[in-house]
């Protein structure tokens, strides 16, 4: 009877490799999702990792030291100029008009405001040269200003180079 129950078992096991093969198996979760969701997810995962690296790298804590460790910031030195007095160029109006400016110069130190000293005539030279030629529409609003201010902190440090001027603040400015 043994060899009967042998071949009862062997019969039962073609049976359930039969049922096996009939069966189809389920697709694997890569055959599944659509490419444009596996690109979408791979893009997303790249943004993300690309952020993270961004903030610990621009945020995140230095390996240098502390803040208790770094070395105070020296306060800048005021350099008073003398006041600017000059007519602006008009161009066919009758009316002259005229522009005052006290300019203050701010410098990294009191080394640097010592050096500049010297070569304040040569400033002023270039400070006179420039306002005159300026129209009163030149002046008009912020961005006249700030125009002004950017030209006036270019040929300052063409004055003083290789020496450079950290900016040029105005006290007054008057049109008339």
């Amino acid at each position: 009877m043994a060899p009967k129950k042998k071949k009862e078992a062997e019969a039962e096991v073609e049976a359930d490799d039969d049922q096996a093969e009939a069966a189809p198996k389920p697709p694997s979760l890569l055959k599944r999702l659509p490419l444009k969701f596996m690109i979408m997810g791979a893009t997303a995962l790249l943004v993300l990792g690309g952020g993270a690296a961004s903030y610990m790298m621009f945020f995140g804590k230095k390996s240098g030291g502390n803040a208790a460790t770094a070395a105070p910031m020296k306060p800048p030195v005021f350099l008073d100029l003398p006041d600017t007095l000059v007519n602006l160029s008009n161009t066919g109006s009758e009316r002259t008009q005229y522009l005052k400016v006290k300019v203050v110069l701010e410098l990294p130190d009191q080394v640097m405001a010592q050096q500049v000293q010297p070569m304040l005539p040569r400033v002023m030279d270039a400070f006179q040269t420039y306002l005159r030629e300026l129209r009163p529409t030149d002046l008009d609003g912020s961005a006249g200003l700030y125009r002004l201010k950017e030209e006036l902190t270019r040929r300052v440090n063409a004055s003083i180079a290789p020496n450079r001027v950290n900016a040029i603040l105005f006290k007054e400015i008057v049109v008339q």
